[in-house]
């Protein structure tokens, strides 16, 4: 029911050699082990709905992903953000380049991204 967005980052080598292998540092939002090591990305469900039809079942589902980078550097974060793109980019659509940020507090990179994606059923 999700696009497959983890086997198809974690299958592409530019996303591998900025996010690692093991594990390949991309999460569902909110599931990031404590102390993850930098960088890191994670995405999150913005909104979806179904290809709906009158004369019969929908045959797929579009879905609005969110995507959030976070590095120790503004270069690293927009390297792991290229890297995604490229190895999203024959699969989906990127519909938004969010906004760069640095975290005063913990002085991390954060980079933000919007995905549309169309998923068979």
């Amino acid at each position: 029911m999700f696009p497959p967005i983890f086997q198809v980052a974690a299958a592409d080598t530019g996303v591998t050699a900025v996010l690692g292998t093991d594990p390949v540092r991309l999460y569902p939002f909110g599931e990031a082990p404590e102390g993850t090591v930098l960088p890191y990305a994670v995405w999150q469900l913005a909104s979806g709905a179904p290809e709906n039809y009158i004369n019969q079942r929908p045959d797929m589902d579009n879905f609005t992903l969110q995507f959030d980078v976070y590095a120790a550097t503004g270069a690293s974060a927009r390297a792991v953000g290229e890297a995604l793109r490229d190895s999203i980019e024959l699969r989906a659509h990127i519909t938004r380049w969010g906004g760069e940020s640095k975290d005063e507090e913990t002085g991390r990179y954060r980079l933000s991204f919007d995905v549309d994606w169309k998923t068979p059923r």
